[in-house]
């Protein structure tokens, strides 16, 4: 399984940045993980969208989802000179008005999924645990043969998110906020030290903070989170992990 950053800021970009984006590859099959604003511009240096087995959404915030109101009208030009099915985007169900936007006439189909469902994509099984954020999202495992990839997706710390973590091979976890935040008052998001002690506690093999706030230093997520798990590192667009 090869996992590529595309986006990695949140919850809006820095200058030249773009929004949450992973795209997941196991041979043939590939999976668009989250599709913030920027996020299609550089999807088509790896593949082309309609080359896509489908979407996969951990929530319906914008800075996750936005470059899908886009996406629709790159898969309903290929789509009407060529044969083909519509893209599939499996998402949450609610918000209701959110949840309505993503399916686009045949081009785009929003298929609405569930905590603890289990999902077979081509070659890629995806299943989803609740997170705890300001509307319902997934904790997102990914699995191919003895490969377990997983995707926190925006949540504070819950128990499910070092159950879902327990072992994986890597850990993409967001890290939007430091201790700091956390003492005043920040919610519906975790801070490095909590996405450190949970790859500790969970056994992870790899680490790696995502979800940057545009107006930090990543490396400070890094120093925080080092000092609890030392196999840890940054996401950056483009950086590429082969499982």
């Amino acid at each position: 399984m090869q996992i590529t950053v595309l986006g990695c800021f949140g919850p809006y970009p820095p200058a030249g940045g773009c929004c949450s984006g992973y795209l997941v590859r196991e041979n043939k099959t590939a999976v668009l993980l989250d599709c913030g604003n920027g996020v299609l511009s550089r999807l088509r240096y790896y593949l082309e969208p309609w080359e896509l087995a489908a979407v996969v959404v951990s929530h319906l915030h914008s800075d996750h989802t936005a470059d899908l109101l886009i996406l629709r009208y790159a898969m309903q030009y290929y789509l009407q000179r060529q044969q083909g099915e519509g893209l599939p985007v499996f998402a949450p169900a609610e918000p209701e008005e959110e949840f309505a936007r993503l399916s686009y006439k045949e081009y785009l189909q929003a298929r609405a999924v569930q905590a603890g469902e289990t999902l077979r994509v081509g070659e890629l099984e995806f299943s989803f645990a609740q997170a705890v954020h300001a509307v319902p999202a997934y904790i997102i495992t990914v699995r191919s043969g003895k490969q377990k990839f997983v995707y926190s997706g925006d949540t504070e710390y819950c128990p499910q998110l070092m159950e879902a973590a327990a072992g994986a091979d890597l850990f993409l976890c967001e890290a939007n906020y430091l201790r700091s935040d956390l003492e005043s008052g920040g919610k519906n998001h975790l801070a490095a030290f909590q996405a450190a002690g949970t790859a500790r506690a969970a056994g992870v093999k790899r680490l790696v903070l995502t979800h940057h706030h545009p107006e930090r230093n990543p490396k400070d997520a890094l120093q925080e989170a080092g000092a609890i798990f030392p196999r840890v590192e940054l996401a950056y667009p483009g950086s590429s992990y082969e499982l």
